[in-house]
């Protein structure tokens, strides 16, 4: 877990923690101005249909109210803990619950995105290693409402450490068991020893989650990666395997694996997201009406080799299998909205919607499909691996 020096603490949040604050009182104040504005920039930029730039102002409003509203409600439960580390960690799983269904209510409200999600049913109980995708700014809700929420999990981050400048990330996130992770490598067995005690004494409500491939996925980006294998043929092999996914980094994931308690692993693959890896790609409009796809896998303890070289060729053949379910189930392509708008995406009718979801609304099907698709739960369950 993270530990740091309490004045660098206190330090950086008596500058985020304020500036969120003000920075929600002068939106709020200023925001029929900015919405005015907005229209009048999405008039030049002729995505008037899509109402991008108004979308993205109402988004960052949404995003420094739920910020706000967290931060008060963290406040008000460090006083009545009386800082307490026992009691504030166990009371900080709801907070946390909550504020990840808020920001996830006003993503999917304000960009009209539906959510369908596959092989529900194998999250199950814990206790569990997640590994997951990344591919976009958007999908680190995913974990928070289709796992923690949904499933009562109380998940343990690998998250890098420039997310601290969150208020709400930086102050939950210490009260709870995760690890904020210096990426520069000035200190890596540290860092891998860190990452390794957040599996202790794991219940089986609880996870770990990390994100193999250390960043967000994009296509240059495999480019590069590629371009800096070419002395590793190995690597750069197993690389070019991969159309859709970054090559997993080693050092977490095969240090979780051989820390107690042995556990099962899931997979998180999603589609949908693709190319929005910056707030400039979301304000080009194309995100809006987009149907994201989820899709989980579940390897059983016992199927997992022992050793770190086999661990590695299992790791490579579940990315793998990611990566071919990612090719056939890639959205076509939405470029077009760009240009011309957004158009409606499909949604099931009213009667078979799901009537509770990850954050408390009628519009996710997750619910509806897990019945369809459990009959092939254990199916694939028993050919995981």
């Amino acid at each position: 877990m993270t530990r740091e020096p309490l004045l660098r603490r206190l330090a950086r949040r008596a500058l985020t923690v304020p500036a969120v604050c003000v920075g929600f009182v002068l939106a709020l104040a200023l925001f029929p101005l900015l919405a005015l504005v907005a229209l009048a920039v999405d008039l030049a930029r002729g995505t008037l249909r899509s109402l991008a730039t108004t979308r993205l102002i109402t988004f960052f409003l949404a995003y420094l109210f739920t910020e706000t509203f967290g931060l008060l409600q963290l406040f008000a439960l460090w006083v009545r803990c009386l800082g307490n580390a026992e009691r504030l960690e166990r009371h900080t799983w709801p907070v946390q619950r909550r504020y990840v269904a808020m920001h996830f209510f006003f993503v999917r409200a304000i960009y009209r995105l539906d959510f369908q999600v596959e092989s529900d049913a194998l999250v199950g109980k814990g206790p569990l290693l997640v590994l997951i995708r990344h591919s976009s700014i958007v999908d680190t809700l995913i974990p928070g409402v289709f796992l923690a929420n949904r499933h009562l999990l109380e998940l343990r981050y690998v998250l890098k450490k420039e997310l601290l400048v969150d208020p709400c990330l930086d102050v939950a996130g210490h009260w709870l068991p995760n690890h904020f992770v210096s990426r520069d490598g000035s200190d890596s067995s540290k860092e891998i020893d860190a990452v390794r005690a957040l599996k202790a004494n794991l219940r089986e409500n609880q996870g770990v989650l990390l994100y193999p491939e250390g960043t967000r996925f994009t296509a240059a980006k495999r480019a590069r990666s590629l371009e800096r294998l070419k002395n590793d043929p190995v690597a750069f092999e197993r690389a070019s395997r991969l159309q859709h996914l970054l090559l997993p980094r080693p050092g977490g994931t095969l240090a979780l694996l051989d820390a107690a308690p042995a556990c099962d692993v899931l997979f998180v693959g999603h589609t949908g997201l693709e190319g929005f890896s910056t707030f400039k790609d979301i304000w080009s409009g194309g995100l809006v009406g987009r149907t994201i796809h989820l899709r989980f896998w579940r390897e059983s303890a016992a199927s997992i080799p022992r050793s770190d070289d086999a661990r590695l060729e299992w790791l490579q053949h579940c990315w793998e299998r990611m990566d071919a379910w990612l090719s056939k189930t890639e959205p076509v392509s939405e470029a077009p909205l760009r240009a011309t708008g957004w158009t409606p995406s499909s949604s099931a009718p009213a009667s078979s919607r799901a009537a509770w979801c990850c954050s408390g609304c009628s519009r996710c099907v997750c619910a509806t499909r897990a019945s369809s698709i459990s009959s092939g739960a254990s199916a694939s369950s028993s050919s995981a691996g």
